[in-house]
């Protein structure tokens, strides 16, 4: 009866293995079947809750960030908000709406020093291009035109494809960096200064992507990423 009843087990045991790793399968595969269907792209936000996304700590998103009409919306003090996952060379997809400094942060290693481990897209209000307008890859390169608008949706692409970073808003590409010619901290290949304490070609080249809160009211809709293939360095 021992023998019986240790098999039984046994049996039992590998029947639940089976169907949790069964389930997990079905899930990876119906993400992996909805990205191959919609072209590679995958929803970072699903328009409907803040689920995959955390705050700096890995907890929860800050109270501030609620869901509005299928948008991310930071209207009072919440702080920043990132992804759970990590990403690498992709291609990231959005709109936003701001009355305010705000910004996209990519491939950033660690979210509790985004200043130092990531590279920041500029959100705000349109001005004048400079190294910290609307577009710009903050501190570091000024877009070559303000495309934003003002009280309107503005679209945003950016590419990460090993060391080149591009930005296209609203359909005009205004900014590329290749980021192994940031070759010294604090110092950019014009002779301008920067924030940063490691030169930009040693970051990390993947990491979180966050929004960040500056105490402005912004919105973000239509999030989603296409992983590409690692480029050759």
């Amino acid at each position: 009866m021992k023998r019986v009843m240790t098999g039984m087990l046994v049996v039992g045991l590998l029947i639940g293995l089976v169907g949790v790793f069964g389930d997990a399968g079905v899930v990876e595969g119906a993400k992996k079947k909805s990205a191959a269907k919609d072209g590679g792209w995958v929803k970072l936000f699903n328009g409907k809750d803040l689920s995959g996304w955390t705050n700096a700590g890995g907890k929860k998103p800050g109270a501030g960030w609620e869901v509005k009409d299928g948008a991310m919306v930071r209207g009072k003090r919440a702080g920043d908000i990132w992804t759970k996952g990590r990403y690498g060379d992709f291609i990231l997809s959005l709109e936003f709406k701001t009355k305010g400094n705000s910004g996209i942060f990519i491939r950033t290693d660690k979210p509790r020093q985004n200043v130092q481990t990531g590279i920041e897209v500029q959100v705000d209000r349109p001005r004048k291009p400079g190294k910290h307008s609307v577009g710009a890859l903050y501190d570091l390169v000024a877009p070559s035109k303000t495309t934003a608008k003002a009280d309107a949706w503005n679209s945003a692409v950016i590419t990460c494809k090993g060391r080149m970073i591009t930005v296209v808003m609203n359909g005009e590409k205004i900014t590329s960096m290749d980021l192994d010619k940031w070759t010294e901290a604090r110092k950019n290949p014009d002779g301008s200064k920067n924030k940063f304490r490691t030169a930009l070609k040693d970051f990390k080249r993947e990491g979180h992507i966050g929004f960040q809160d500056h105490g402005a009211w912004v919105s973000y809709r239509n999030v989603k990423i296409k992983s590409l293939k690692k480029a050759a360095e």
